[in-house]
């Protein structure tokens, strides 16, 4: 039989927070792919089609899209497998290294990133931010981080990359664009 440490219980007001963060991460997804439903694509595909578009030439290695997109490599996989057959993105063997594909937004791909970058914006606003001031939204963030920090300790995905301290986010392709392009195109570089 297995014996556990001792520990007190979690307080309520514990509870009651991670009740929330719970909640939280179980309806969000599925609220904003219903708002992306007109547009044929999940929350998760557009964050995909959001980091392609950001992309030097519209490309990004699958690992580097992987930690853009806070993704497994095996789920980045199966969505890139899933938005190829829609013609959206396509796969290519990376030119500089040729153990690396790189996935690349299609025309169609640009033409639905476009369309349903507003229903996206929209729905963020109305379902996160509104309500929020300046000061909400750098809590969001910065309690956002520190629960993400201890989930990604070695700092693989793009948005913990940086550091809770840093003004500008390796997620955001004007953090690294502009003083290494290598940088944009692979996060994996900046660390």
């Amino acid at each position: 039989m297995m014996s556990f440490m001792s520990s007190p219980v979690l307080r309520y007001d514990q509870r009651v927070a991670v009740a929330r963060l719970h909640a939280l991460l179980e309806l969000l997804p599925t609220a904003l792919d219903k708002e992306l439903a007109p547009a044929g694509i999940t929350s998760f595909e557009f964050t995909l089609l959001e980091a392609l578009h950001e992309a030097d030439g519209h490309r990004l290695r699958l690992s580097a899209l992987a930690s853009r997109t806070n993704a497994t490599l095996a789920r980045l996989s199966r969505v890139v497998t899933s938005l190829e057959r829609k013609d959206l993105v396509m796969r290519a063997p990376c030119e500089e290294d040729g153990r690396a594909t790189n996935a690349i937004l299609t025309d169609a791909g640009e033409t639905v990133f476009a369309e349903s970058a507003g229903l996206y914006a929209d729905a963020v606003r109305r379902m996160i931010l509104d309500g929020l001031d300046d000061d909400g939204v750098d809590q969001l963030a910065t309690l956002s981080y520190a629960i993400l920090s201890k989930l990604d300790p070695e700092r693989r995905l793009a948005v913990t990359a940086t550091g809770a301290d840093s003004a500008v986010c390796a997620a955001d392709p004007s953090a690294t664009s502009e003083s290494d392009p290598e940088c944009a195109a692979d996060p994996e570089r900046t660390q």
